[in-house]
């Protein structure tokens, strides 16, 4: 089996980036090997899970959406098109 990994990017309102990560560390994602949120600017962020399947990833998704659901007051909508959030997922095609 094939590592997968998940990531969503945020926006955060002004003066909310320490709720928002407060928040997050709250949140336990129990089918993650790892979590992390990197700080990529000053009022945005990215989630990145890395999971040891397809089926933990797939498990994992209940939790992530409550986490999700946990912060939704504090974001700003990235564009129409995304909303509050840019999520992307898939296998690991390469690690070093």
């Amino acid at each position: 089996m094939s590592k997968y990994i998940s990531t969503v990017r945020f926006r955060v309102k002004d003066g909310q980036s320490d709720e928002f990560v407060a928040r997050e560390l709250a949140m336990n994602i129990a089918e993650a090997a790892q979590t992390y949120i990197i700080k990529t600017g000053e009022t945005t962020f990215a989630f990145v899970a890395i999971f040891e399947s397809e089926q933990h990833l797939i498990d994992a998704r209940p939790q992530m959406i409550t986490s999700l659901d946990s912060v939704r007051d504090l974001l700003e909508e990235i564009s129409p098109e995304l909303g509050v959030t840019d999520p992307a997922s898939g296998p690991v095609v390469l690690e070093r």
